[in-house]
């Protein structure tokens, strides 16, 4: 049996080491899905979460919004409503008085360059 070209023995931790290779190799892959798919777990998780907030802030808002108080903030702003035995107030200028003008802001003046600085000095006097 000595005469046989390949001696069992080396093959066989040839062999032993080659399946631990590979398994390390698969061991590893399976690692890197694990922290790719904890990842998008974790993204999902966040986006899940925000949905749910946002949910959350527009029940309240419908709730509010079907509250006799959103009606009555309604009516007072925009709707210009007044309640029994209250009087509506609207400002009115004295007669004879000029209208208030809002004052046109002065355009802030745009920085001349150098060269057009010195050109206006020598050629446009």
């Amino acid at each position: 049996m000595s005469g046989l070209p390949i001696n069992i023995r080396r093959f066989a931790t040839f062999l032993g080491i080659f399946i631990l290779i590979m398994v390390v190799i698969e061991f590893n892959t399976r690692l890197e899905e694990l922290n790719r798919l904890s990842g998008q777990r974790d993204e999902m998780r966040i986006a899940a979460t925000q949905v749910m907030q946002t949910q959350i802030a527009l029940h309240t808002q419908v709730a509010y919004a079907n509250s006799t108080e959103a009606v009555d903030e309604w009516a007072r702003t925009e709707g210009h409503y007044v309640k029994d035995g209250e009087q509506a107030v609207i400002p009115v200028g004295q007669p004879g008085s000029e209208p208030v003008v809002a004052a046109t802001p002065i355009p802030a003046p745009t920085p001349m360059q150098n060269w057009e600085v010195w050109w206006n000095l020598f050629f446009n006097n």
